[in-house]
């Protein structure tokens, strides 16, 4: 005799007729989720914690499905329940199962079926398990038409009583039709095909797999063609604004410098961005409010520091000589380290919990930066106020061995030079290092020939065009002439058909040679230091301000160091160092009372009166 299920009472399970040794189809739907997983954790290995989760996903979102079937369905049998009448039992059930596929169905159904789930089995299932009790066989026969039809894909059911629906009166069984007429739902199968159809005349299969496929070389010849076309086309935009803005003068040449450094600084300290750990990138209470603002007064407080001193060393006949800037020239350093120290106070004043670890790390972010790149363009100012020559000429050597090391590499580059920049080919920078020498020859002595090009400069109103720029040249401009030895000059004599004995040269000539050397052999390092940098963020380039070529950092990465290195090569081996009328003012002064500088003015007028010079005080 087969053992009564623990759901129904004993007069039910007397009215099934269920004889020895057979099994109903609801029986082996409620002794499947017994067995199963004691036979699942002895065959199969333990599932990994993602998987755990993903399954504990799908059983909440069943249930919840479940949950809201169970209240639709309830809410529309009451309703129709009290539109008809007492008479519920011809209420057809809603086939709320037909939009679920069949596995979904065999999980509510043992869902429903589990003890668990239902506060009192005896009174919930004989309803709908014997609707008639006089008849035992007609039950069965529908059970098990419900059950292969379930199998067969068909979307009811005959257990389809849902969970938790106590207060309302459940419905007799939804009787289905036999399994041999059950056909597949055909909504489903209606509104696919024509889309199929559809999509193969849209997209034929031979299109699709073209799709599919990757690019061709043709795709990608193309994108290197415009690439090409885009970064050729805005380097002559650049170099045409660089010459405009060089005839211009030599304060339009400072206010590039000055732009160009504000959107370097600008790209490198966008890199650190200060967020705190536990809170999301897209929230802005993640942010430290003061860090943006203490970058940017730092800036400020040092190019007032740097440019001032500059102000003050090249301009001391016009800054010494007005009362109202005087103050401003003695004590301009402390000044600048005051406003430097009310910084520094307001960094330590807008620590926080939560943002030490990084507010301290972009503290010193910021000063590298201000190191790297304020000072050298602090000193890339000083070379134009010295002579344009000494800015435009190595700007140009860097921009000229970039090019070259462009042409040369995509035509003859085969062997990598460096890691850190892969399009970095041996070829290219070996080409570019004499292709750099001879234009930087040319073009050096080509501009030394200008006095708007070599003369300091002293009036902040000069142009190419005005002519007011005169001044005493330095001595590595001047002309010479090289003494040949004597075979040397009988060898080119018969040579060249005429007598030669001396060749012109002027001593910068040999100063142009050692800078196109650093340009072409030291220089690029800095744009290698900025593809370290690249590759230590992710990033391929530090912005897009310039299309084709990236950030602005991108361009100037080697003009930075080719500046600092003109500068202290110029100061220290070529700079002509004598006494100026503004260093003598200078030191009258910050030197001299007010006394003593009356009585110098006396003794200058007498002298000058003793050299038959006549002079109105």
């Amino acid at each position: 005799m087969a053992t009564r299920p623990t759901f129904s009472s004993k007069a039910a399970w007397a009215a099934l007729g269920v004889e020895s040794g057979e099994e109903t189809d609801e029986e082996v739907v409620d002794e499947t989720p017994a067995s199963q997983p004691e036979s699942a954790s002895e065959s199969t290995a333990k599932p990994s914690k993602s998987a755990l989760k993903k399954q504990k996903a799908l059983a909440r979102a069943d249930k919840r499905q479940q949950e809201k079937l169970a209240r639709a369905a309830a809410k529309a049998q009451a309703a129709a329940a009290a539109k008809a009448g007492t008479d519920d039992a011809k209420l057809p059930l809603q086939p709320v199962a037909q939009t679920q596929p069949a596995p979904q169905l065999e999980q509510i159904q043992r869902a429903v079926v589990e003890p668990a789930n239902v506060e009192d089995p005896e009174k919930l299932f004989v309803k709908e398990l014997v609707p008639d009790a006089s008849e035992p066989a007609a039950a069965k026969r529908a059970n098990g038409s419900a059950h292969s039809t379930e199998a067969n894909g068909s979307a009811s059911h005959s257990l389809a009583a849902e969970p938790e629906i106590a207060p309302f009166p459940l419905p007799p069984v939804y009787r289905s039709p036999p399994a041999a007429e059950t056909k597949p739902p055909a909504p489903t199968t209606s509104e696919k095909e024509p889309l199929a159809r559809r999509n193969d005349i849209e997209n034929p299969p031979e299109q699709k797999r073209q799709q599919q496929q990757p690019p061709s070389e043709d795709v990608e010849k193309a994108k290197k063609k415009s690439s090409f076309l885009t970064r050729t086309l805005w380097t002559f935009i650049m170099i045409g604004g660089f010459i405009t803005l060089l005839l211009l003068g030599h304060v339009y040449m400072i206010m590039l410098v000055m732009l160009c450094q504000t959107l370097v600084y600008r790209e490198v300290t966008a890199l650190f961005s200060l967020k705190r750990k536990d809170v999301g990138e897209g929230s802005a209470r993640g942010r430290d409010p003061w860090s943006k603002t203490l970058n940017w007064y730092f800036f400020a407080v040092t190019n007032y520091f740097l440019y001032g001193e500059s102000i003050i060393y090249y301009f001391k006949h016009v800054v010494f000589s007005n009362a109202q800037l005087t103050p401003f020239a003695t004590n301009h350093r402390f000044v600048s380290f005051t406003l430097y120290l009310i910084g520094f106070v307001g960094f330590v004043l807008s620590l926080k919990r939560g943002y030490l670890k990084q507010q301290f790390g972009l503290f010193c972010w910021v000063h590298m930066t201000l190191l790297l790149i304020v000072v050298s363009s602090h000193f890339i100012v000083n070379n134009i106020l010295e002579g344009l020559i000494w800015f435009w000429v190595p700007a140009s050597l860097v921009i000229c061995n970039d090019v070259f090391a462009y042409v040369w590499g995509i035509t003859l580059g085969r062997t990598p030079l460096i890691k850190l920049s892969p399009k970095k080919t041996v070829e290219g920078f070996v080409g570019a290092f004499f292709s750099t020498i001879i234009f930087g020859l040319l073009w050096g002595t080509y501009f030394m020939r200008f006095d708007y090009m070599i003369c300091p400069m002293s009036d902040l109103g000069v142009t190419a065009w005005s002519g007011l720029l005169h001044c005493t040249p330095n001595p590595v401009f001047v002309w010479r002439d090289w003494q040949m030895p004597a075979p040397l000059s009988v060898f080119l004599s018969t040579f060249l058909g005429h007598q030669v004995t001396t060749i012109p040269y002027a001593p910068y000539q040999f100063h142009l040679l050692v800078m196109s050397c650093f340009a072409s052999l030291v220089a690029p390092f800095g744009g290698f230091f900025a593809s370290g940098f690249k590759r230590a963020f992710d990033i391929k380039d530090f912005g897009h301000s310039i299309p084709g070529h990236g950030g602005m950092t991108d361009r100037m990465d080697c003009q930075f160091l080719m500046g600092v290195f003109t500068y202290v090569y110029y100061s220290s081996l070529i700079r002509d160092n004598h006494v100026t009328v503004g260093s003598i003012l200078q030191t009258i002064v910050s030197g001299l009372t007010l006394t003593e500088q009356l009585e110098l003015m006396a003794d200058l007028k007498r002298y000058l009166e003793s050299q038959g010079v006549t002079v109105h005080l």
